[in-house]
């Protein structure tokens, strides 16, 4: 993995983080980074897992979008545990 898929991927996280705090609550950098990383790896297995395809031709909004999902999951996992 270069840089460049670094960066790629961390701004991903920070997006994904940041729509869903935005949809289930929640604040500040590091954390919409944590959910929104452990959120894409979530949501890509799951995406997977169940064969579900979004239709989505743009490769990065369809991350964005996975992680997003992934990272609501997530957040509301960590709540029920909680």
């Amino acid at each position: 993995m270069d840089t460049r898929n670094l960066v790629i991927m961390l701004f991903i996280g920070i997006i994904a983080g940041w729509l869903a705090s935005f949809i289930v609550g929640g604040g500040g950098l590091i954390r919409y980074l944590v959910t929104g990383l452990i959120g894409s790896f979530a949501g890509g297995f799951l995406f997977n897992y169940f064969g579900i395809s979004l239709g989505i031709n743009n490769e990065i909004v369809r991350e964005i979008v996975v992680a997003t999902i992934g990272a609501v999951l997530v957040v509301l996992a960590a709540r029920l545990i909680a």
